[in-house]
């Protein structure tokens, strides 16, 4: 059976030029860049040079970028980190309902340790509103963290928009680019961003590989202790094979940007096409004009876990949503916010999302086997 990989969305495959760029500094220069000696400096250079191909993908500068072990950490340093730091000045955070769970778990976090959190509702396409982001600013407000585009319906936000509102405003802008990041050009100073996390292993680097952005201006306390790596921002020795495979996937992504975002819309409409044509029943939640590479579909009359067990079955990795919340019996908290917890899409959407190694014949069998399968359920 060919098994048909539609879950970038979750985690990619790994680039071959990143694999084999990331192999020569696990086996040959293996140095600790904190070392003076000659394989320390080699690491070192290796390091800042990867620092700087990340700056340059932001507009920011080298000093501003922060490596980490992924989005997670990106997104509780920014958080926790920034809220702590200026806590004196206020303790009122704002978010949205449909972050991703490292952003609100972090903010949950917060609020056990006294802060304030608002949590912005959205629309039925999952997007915020400025005008209630400007409702809900407080002269204590310190922080906005607000993802640039939804992992699970790939819904973009106005986040060019919120980032001249806050050019007013005191509090810091973070967003989560995790998913945005190499499919959307990014540069912080034009979107008025302050703190923007990212991950390698959505943009197919390695796992374990990260990067939070933090403006100049921007006071910020470790989150761990110990060393003085990071501008004594985040300790530990770094992982430096994991940084440059992070680097070189972020100049693929670079250079192959326009390419992948027609490739991907046009998978997504072949996969359209078909349902359309089957005469099925469907709706696709979130924005049309969202992530190009992530589609989901609710099926009506079709539950969640069946349809992604006969995915599997016939060979399709599909997800209900974000992977970090798999083996949860809880729906989607992305859907709940949209359409409501009464609603039935919330029990019958799947996420299919594209990338490298897929092709537009592997779309269109998936396309074809959902929809037998969404006809088996629902003649039951």
């Amino acid at each position: 059976m060919q098994r048909i990989y539609l879950d970038h969305a979750a985690t990619s495959p790994v680039h071959p030029d990143v694999a084999a760029g990331m192999v020569h500094w696990m086996t040959e220069q293996f140095g600790n860049p904190s070392s003076i000696h000659y394989f320390g400096r080699q690491s070192r250079r290796a390091l800042d040079e990867a620092r700087a191909t990340i700056a340059r993908s932001l507009g920011a500068k080298e000093t501003e970028i922060v490596f980490t072990s992924g989005g997670t950490e990106a997104d509780n340093l920014a958080i926790i980190g920034t809220a702590t730091a200026n806590r004196s000045r206020g303790r009122h955070v704002v978010t949205t309902a449909i972050e991703h769970h490292a952003v609100l778990r972090a903010c949950e976090y917060l609020e056990r340790q006294g802060f304030d959190v608002t949590y912005l509702p959205v629309d039925e396409q999952g997007l915020v509103s400025v005008d209630d982001v400007k409702a809900v600013l407080r002269d204590e407000t310190i922080l906005v963290s607000i993802m640039f585009a939804n992992n699970e319906i790939g819904t973009i936000q106005p986040v060019r928009e919120i980032g001249a509102l806050l050019r007013d405003h005191p509090a810091y802008f973070h967003t989560d680019a995790v998913q945005a990041y190499g499919l959307i050009p990014i540069d912080v100073n034009e979107y008025g961003i302050d703190l923007l996390s990212l991950s390698g292993h959505k943009i197919n680097g390695p796992k374990g590989s990260g990067a939070l952005y933090v403006r100049e201006t921007v006071k910020i306390t470790p989150l761990l202790f110990g060393g003085e790596q990071e501008r004594k921002r985040r300790a530990g020795t770094e992982n430096v094979p994991g940084m440059i495979g992070l680097a070189q996937a972020a100049e693929i992504v670079e250079r192959t940007r326009d390419e992948k975002r027609r490739q991907y819309a046009a998978w997504r409409e072949a996969m359209l096409d078909v349902f359309r044509s089957s005469g099925i029943d469907y709706t696709v939640n979130g924005s049309p004009d969202g992530l190009p590479h992530i589609l989901n579909v609710a099926f009506p009359g079709t539950n969640v876990e069946s349809l992604l067990v006969n995915l599997d079955l016939a060979g399709i990795a599909a997800s209900s949503g974000s992977a970090c919340t798999a083996g949860s019996i809880d729906p989607s908290h992305v859907l709940v916010a949209m359409c409501g917890k009464e609603s039935d899409r919330i029990r019958s959407s799947v996420r299919f999302s594209f990338g490298l190694g897929n092709t537009k014949e592997q779309i269109e069998r998936a396309a074809e086997e959902t929809v037998n399968i969404v006809k088996r359920l629902t003649d039951r």
